[in-house]
């Protein structure tokens, strides 16, 4: 597990106090995913309406969505044909969307469970 740069004498010393150690490295996301993400965002802005997502999605619907994403990347499809985006970018999305349902709609939570659903 790698240090911060800052205690192997990369960055310059400084006197101000931050204290910031046990909150996430968000340098450590990279710039170039973020900028697919936000652009699959925006196409999706553009045909729905910004934000559209925080209305709500079921969860089936986002794992699905997530798998036929990556079903095309398994069958060597790289780019999304109705956007030209990348399919990781929109499986991306997708999961940051279930996270976000999992964590905020628990009421969207329609997967089957064992028990819950009996037949």
């Amino acid at each position: 597990m790698s240090e911060h740069p800052i205690s192997f004498g990369l960055l310059p010393k400084t006197t101000g106090a931050k204290f910031d150690t046990e909150k996430p490295r968000m340098d450590l996301l990279d710039a170039d995913f973020l900028e697919g993400v936000a652009s699959v965002l925006t196409f999706g802005a553009n045909k729905y309406a910004a934000h559209n997502w925080r209305g709500g999605i079921a969860v089936s619907r986002l794992i699905a969505a997530t798998y036929r994403h990556l079903g095309a990347i398994n069958r060597g499809e790289e780019i999304d044909p109705e956007s030209g985006l990348s399919h990781v970018y929109h499986a991306s999305c997708c999961l940051m969307f279930l996270a976000s349902m999992l964590k905020n709609r628990p009421d969207l939570d329609d997967r089957w469970k064992e028990g819950k659903n009996a037949i």
